[in-house]
């Protein structure tokens, strides 16, 4: 069990329910950082994730419910500043609201389970998909792809 999981009870990596909770119980199990950023719209300083510079395989998650966002063989370097990917593990895993604020026209991307705040999406991105997903880092959480694949051969031989 992650760090996460012990103090949210509502994290999962594997239940794909939707979360219908308010900011105030949002905010009882978030760390502070999370919580500006994934229920308020923050935004991170750039270049200050632990996930920019970051290249191991596996999967990355949403840090409020362990949705999973996005896979390591699709993020890339885009200079932004931010972790940059080109597309999510699902069609379902992404939510898209257009945001006019402060006199942008952007597309906001919130996660598909919790509705919580990630970034936004280009289309400025590399092929196949000629988007990039500019997500901020403290809204993702990281499984290597050997402790995923060593959970999920537990879970299936339990006497093992």
């Amino acid at each position: 069990m992650s760090d996460m999981e012990k103090k949210n009870p509502f994290y999962s990596n594997t239940d794909p329910s939707k979360l219908e909770m308010s900011d105030e119980e949002w905010q009882k199990v978030l760390p502070k950082d999370v919580y500006h950023i994934a229920r308020q719209k923050g935004t991170e300083r750039p270049w200050s994730s632990k996930y920019e510079d970051f290249s191991e395989i596996g999967t990355y998650y949403c840090a409020v419910c362990g949705n999973p966002l996005f896979r390591s063989d699709t993020k890339f370097e885009s200079g932004c500043g931010w972790p940059s990917f080109y597309e999510p593990v699902s069609k379902g895993s992404i939510i898209y609201t257009p945001d006019n604020a402060l006199g942008m026209h952007r597309t906001e991307v919130t996660c598909g389970r919790c509705k919580s705040h990630l970034g936004h999406v280009f289309d400025d991105g590399p092929p196949p998909t000629g988007l990039r997903y500019c997500i901020n880092g403290v809204v993702l959480d990281f499984e290597k792809a050997q402790q995923a694949e060593k959970k999920y051969d537990q879970k299936e031989n339990p006497n093992q």
